[in-house]
């Protein structure tokens, strides 16, 4: 979806039933693997927030989003992430 349309929303639902809804950020390929980046969708602009970094992975032909289990794994990643993020903000003020 384009950005000019708003924002990209998505449901997820964890290991115990919870439904959260999110918003996209971004994708990146980094090291063979697909990732996406999201925040909660009710948040406040006010606040401090984390990313919600989740791995695309393909289970019986279908894409699902998963945690990132490994810590040095979701360090790069996040790494990669905020390089990204930052550039874009940098190219926007000049």
């Amino acid at each position: 979806m384009s950005e000019e349309y708003g924002p990209d929303f998505v449901s997820v639902t964890d290991d115990e039933g919870n439904e959260f809804e999110l918003e996209h950020l971004g994708t990146l390929e980094y090291r063979g693997g697909e990732y996406m980046a999201f925040v909660p969708a009710d948040m406040d602009e006010d606040e401090d927030f984390g990313l919600i970094l989740l791995r695309v992975v393909e289970q019986d032909g279908e894409q699902l989003l998963a945690d990132i289990d490994d810590e040095q794994e979701l360090n790069e990643v996040y790494e990669q992430f905020m390089e990204e993020l930052f550039a874009d903000e940098e190219d926007g003020e000049e």
